[in-house]
């Protein structure tokens, strides 16, 4: 297995099996928890990114059926916040757990990390990732006349809110969290995307906005100078012509022909496309990189190059 720095991002199915309890949720973790130490047990540096939607979106609900004047809704970059550190925390026990059991002497910790945007991002212009609880026509419509929120008819099943999503153009902590990993430590960084922020006079402002988890792992990665992005899903390997007699797996792939197959509409804009996209963004920078793009379960073989989607320039 290489050695060195690898940044692992996790997918929702790594946190969140069906059951939203936080126990079943700590469960999950701890099967996640055992696969990683496969990798920590071979002294390489690791950075966990993870997925926030499941969460934040409850925390959302929770925020609005206690709404009032006493106790007022808490904005979304906030709401973000509570979710990097309740599933930072789950994750550190999880983790910590695990490694005991394999008698394995290391630390871990979770920085709650802003992802810095910029406000002149087109997304702004063009809200369109869901967030929140689902409402009625005349009821979205209400609220957009009330607030500066913009909804959306999502799929047949109500109204939602949706938000900008931004590219991410830095990661504020990103020398802690790389001066955390150098010295041995198990950072758990930029969950679900990170709070969005933006420069101004007085400092950094959190705005109203999700960044996809892909692209900030892949931007934290390229900051720490790692040499792997791992990015787990459901699937053990990236197909083309899904779910079709044609099917194929891709095993080992240039960044060029993943931009062929982009062309191709071969990949799910909501789904599998982003994975691509900041897999061919990371492996394009500087030194000898690759992405991975496999199942968790898979994740200690694809390291081996003997599973998953292995991505180089």
């Amino acid at each position: 297995m290489t050695r060195g720095k690898i940044v692992i991002a996790l997918g929702g199915n790594a946190i969140q099996t069906g059951d939203a309890t936080a126990k079943a949720q700590q469960e999950a973790l701890e099967k996640t928890a055992e696969q990683l130490v496969k990798i920590i047990e071979k002294n390489i540096d690791i950075v966990i990114v993870h997925g926030n939607g499941p969460q934040v979106g409850n925390i959302l609900l929770q925020q609005k059926v206690a709404e009032s004047e006493k106790t007022p809704a808490m904005p979304l970059d906030t709401c973000g916040a509570m979710s990097q550190g309740m599933i930072g925390y789950w994750i550190e026990n999880a983790i910590e757990k695990a490694l005991k059991k394999h008698n394995i002497n290391k630390e871990v910790v979770t920085v709650v990390t802003r992802v810095v945007v910029d406000e002149k991002d087109e997304a702004f212009n063009n809200p369109t990732k869901p967030i929140g609880p689902f409402y009625a026509e005349d009821e979205a419509r209400k609220l957009m006349n009330e607030t500066k929120a913009v909804f959306k008819e999502d799929a047949g099943r109500g109204w939602r809110r949706v938000v900008p999503s931004p590219i991410p153009v830095s990661i504020h902590e990103h020398r802690v969290i790389n001066s955390l990993v150098e010295q041995g430590d198990i950072v758990i960084a930029v969950g679900g995307g990170g709070i969005p922020v933006i420069h101004s006079e007085e400092g950094l402002i959190g705005i109203e906005a999700v960044i996809d988890k892909d692209f900030a792992a892949q931007k934290l990665a390229e900051l720490v100078g790692a040499d792997i992005l791992v990015i787990l899903t459901a699937v053990d390997f990236v197909y083309v012509n899904f779910n079709q007699p044609n099917q194929k797996k891709l095993e080992f792939v240039t960044a060029d022909e993943l931009e062929e197959y982009i062309k191709e509409q071969q990949f799910a804009a909501g789904s599998m496309l982003p994975k691509i996209e900041a897999a061919i963004h990371f492996v394009r920078g500087n030194g000898e990189r690759k992405a991975i793009i496999t199942s968790l379960e898979r994740v200690y073989e694809a390291l081996e190059e003997k599973a998953g989607t292995i991505i180089s320039r």
